[in-house]
């Protein structure tokens, strides 16, 4: 995985201010993807940075044509950097992102305060703006009743913050001293693209899951229990049916949609049943 994504990057690079996610590449990083689900049962030691540079490559190079090898690396450094830190945002009692971490984390952006070094400072403000607005982007939605959500409530508010501040940190001496003048413009002025690619990326990779792949490693697995009889493929499938939180009673409208799609599927006929 690390050395195909990589590879991948490494295209990209090469191919700095154009796009090439034709057939070939695009379907390079559906396989990773693909990969990525396959085996649930068995544990995987994946690196997280490799794993936010495919996805931030499929929904920002692939899906809307990105040209920038900076920002894809920018936004997969961005990723790792704050969802790694799992203590930036625990999980209460009811199983929930703590809400009041990410007020927190909202609420310094608002407020700027001296700093020996306002570039970073700057940069730091518009990295919470795109992270929060990005990766949870429901948070900012429907809480008007409650004090200390209020920061919660306008998601455009902190739009505006992430572009001025990366514009800020744009001007800034230093950014052409780390060579991130244009990148950190290019971030002000195309903020809203990036957010709206990581709002696809966190609901189906993040704080969700890509459900139609789920579906079909399900069917396969399915498919190949009932081939072969080998129990994993059966423990497989149940494993991908607990996520999608479906029952037998949910197989043959699922086996309708993907038969619709092109897929060869096998009847139910009388063989073993999950």
């Amino acid at each position: 995985m690390q050395t195909a994504v990589r590879e991948l990057k490494r295209v990209i690079a090469e191919h700095d201010g154009a796009n090439v996610a034709g057939g070939s590449f695009a379907r390079r990083v559906d396989e990773l993807i693909s990969v990525f689900y396959d085996d649930i049962g068995e544990i995987t030691t994946v690196s997280t940075r490799d794993l936010f540079d495919l996805f931030v490559i499929k929904v920002l190079y692939v899906q809307r044509q990105s040209t920038d090898a900076s920002v894809v690396d920018y936004l997969g450094q961005l990723l790792e950097r704050y969802l790694y830190t799992r203590e930036l945002f625990p999980i209460d009692r009811a199983g929930k992102m703590s809400l009041y971490y990410l007020s927190d984390l909202l609420e310094e952006t608002r407020k700027l305060k001296h700093f020996q070094n306002l570039f970073e400072a700057y940069r730091k403000y518009a990295d919470n703006s795109l992270f929060v607005t990005g990766v949870f982007p429901r948070v900012l939605r429907g809480r008007r009743g409650r004090r200390r959500a209020a920061a919660f409530v306008d998601r455009g508010y902190y739009v505006t913050t992430g572009k001025r501040f990366y514009l800020l940190a744009s001007r800034h001496e230093l950014a052409e001293s780390t060579n991130q003048r244009e990148l950190l413009a290019k971030l002000s002025a195309y903020f809203e693209v990036y957010m709206d690619a990581l709002n696809e990326l966190s609901e189906r990779y993040v704080t969700g899951f890509d459900l139609n792949l789920i579906a079909d490693k399900m069917l396969d697995n399915f498919n190949q229990y009932r081939r072969t009889g080998e129990e994993r493929f059966l423990q497989n499938a149940r494993r991908y049916a607990a996520i999608l939180q479906v029952g037998p009673e949910d197989f043959p409208s699922l086996l309708k949609r993907r038969a619709e799609t092109g897929f060869l599927l096998e009847p139910p006929g009388d063989g073993p049943t999950a």
